[in-house]
């Protein structure tokens, strides 16, 4: 059994071996938490000067703490002579496995990202994308919710719609509504251009730059169809639609423009029959 002495000196020994690789260790590891914690302020101060969505400086400031700390641990564990490549391998490893594992919501992930980064729509706009159109309620990392008209939610996974043509709506301060009003053959031409101007200018939501045009679109074949242009506020779009439809019907009626419905001539011919 060891005497006493022994043991001092080998807990001296030990010590004097390992006792400034621990205390370094340590201050390693304070530092570098110092410095990551600093890291991260300073990327949300960046990012919020320049107007990040929220969600993406939430993440990235907490993507950029994590990495230092994995650095900084494994900084530590190296000057405790601790080797660290084995490590690596096994993090590497893991990370291969779960990759592959989460592969469709990785990809949700990585499409998320490159949403709140790029931003093609953001909260409030109304987009059609995914096969799906809707109000824009909240973007996450790896689904969008969208508010349909019925009030409906439906949720879409970012990488369905990074994948798709996406159109928003209200990316633009105006929008064109586009008519097709159809008169009939006996109506005079001039006559339906000059009342569809009238009615489209008697609007104050249409705006007077662009101008509005009315033109003869298509001789069809039980009508002549008219295209009426005008360019309003995108919040005004459906309701200038929806009471310029109705305002040409009024109107129509009231000044005998027939509107036109599909006919056909029908001939009958009697067959004398041999005697």
């Amino acid at each position: 059994m060891e005497n006493p002495e022994q043991i001092i000196a080998l807990i001296q020994t030990y010590l004097a071996e390992y006792g400034l690789k621990v205390v370094a260790a340590i201050l390693i590891f304070i530092v570098g938490r110092i410095v990551a914690g600093w890291l991260r302020r300073f990327a949300e101060k960046v990012m919020n000067r320049r107007q990040v969505d929220p969600t993406l400086v939430g993440f990235v400031s907490s993507l950029a703490y994590i990495g230092m700390m994995a650095f900084v641990i494994l900084a530590a564990l190296g000057q405790l002579g601790i080797e660290t490549t084995s490590f690596i391998a096994v993090l590497g490893a893991a990370g291969l496995a779960i990759g592959l594992a989460l592969q469709g919501s990785l990809a949700n992930f990585a499409a998320g990202f490159l949403l709140i980064m790029f931003r093609p729509f953001k909260a409030g706009d109304f987009i059609e994308g995914g096969g799906v159109s809707g109000v824009v309620e909240k973007i996450e990392m790896f689904t969008t919710t969208l508010k349909t008209g019925d009030n409906k939610t439906i949720i879409v996974p970012n990488g369905k719609l990074a994948n798709d043509n996406i159109v928003n709506y209200s990316a633009k301060e105006t929008r064109r509504v586009d008519l097709t009003v159809g008169a009939s053959y006996d109506a005079d031409i001039k006559h339906v251009k000059q009342v569809l101007e009238e009615i489209v200018k008697a609007d104050e939501r249409v705006l007077a730059d662009p101008a509005p045009m009315v033109a003869v679109g298509e001789l069809a074949d039980s009508s002549v169809n008219f295209v009426v242009r005008a360019w309003v506020k995108s919040g005004d779009y459906w309701g200038v639609f929806f009471d310029t439809t109705e305002a040409v019907k009024l109107r129509f009626d009231q000044e005998g423009i027939e509107l036109p419905y599909p006919q056909r001539d029908v001939h009958l011919y009697e067959e004398k029959k041999a005697s």
